[in-house]
C-alpha cells in the first residue's frame, strides 16, 4: 500500500525540481491489503461522506453471484461503489475479495476522469471476469439494475 504512493511522490518531486507542475490527487491513491482474500479501496467511504454530510448511493455486487467468481471457487467477498446521490459521480470504490489487487485500477481511473455509475455501468466488459463485478455494483448503483442477481 506504500510502495505505489511513495512512487507518485518520487515523481511528484523530480517534476517539480523539473519546473514541470506536478499533481497527486492523494483521494485516487488506492489502498490495497495483499491478503486473501485481498482488500482495495479508493477514495472516500460511508462514514467520510456522512462526516461530510454528501449524499451518496450504494451499489454493490456480491463475488458469490460472479461466474468468474463461482468457477475458480473464490467466491468470498464484493465489490461496493459510492456515487454521489445527484451527480452520480462515483466518489468510492470498496472491494474485499478476488483479485481486488488488481481491480481496483478500473475504478482509480474511472475516478480520476469524474465518471458516473452510470458511466461504468454502460461500459461493455468481458464475461465471465471478476472485474465484471464493478460494473455490476454501478448498476446496483443505478436504478438497483444489477444483471446477475
Amino acid at each position: 500500500m506504500l510502495a505505489h504512493k511513495a512512487e507518485e511522490e518520487g515523481v511528484f518531486v523530480a517534476e517539480q525540481l523539473a519546473g514541470q507542475k506536478p499533481h497527486i490527487d492523494y483521494n485516487l491513491i488506492p489502498g490495497v491489503v495483499y491478503t486473501w482474500p485481498e482488500v482495495a479501496a479508493v477514495g472516500q467511504t460511508e462514514e467520510q461522506l456522512k462526516e461530510k454530510g454528501i449524499k451518496y448511493k450504494v451499489g454493490s455486487f456480491p463475488f458469490k453471484a460472479s461466474g468468474r467468481a463461482r468457477a475458480s471457487m473464490d467466491t468470498d467477498g464484493f465489490v461496493k461503489v459510492l456515487a454521489d446521490e445527484t451527480t452520480d459521480e462515483i466518489l468510492g470504490v470498496h472491494m474485499i475479495g478476488p483479485r481486488t489487487a488488481d481491480m481496483i485500477a478500473e475504478a482509480v481511473v474511472a475516478m480520476e476522469y469524474k465518471a458516473s455509475a452510470e458511466d461504468i455501468s454502460r461500459m461493455s466488459h468481458a464475461h465471465p471476469t471478476f472485474t465484471e463485478s464493478l460494473k455490476e455494483a454501478a448498476l446496483d448503483a443505478t436504478g438497483k439494475r444489477a444483471l446477475h442477481i
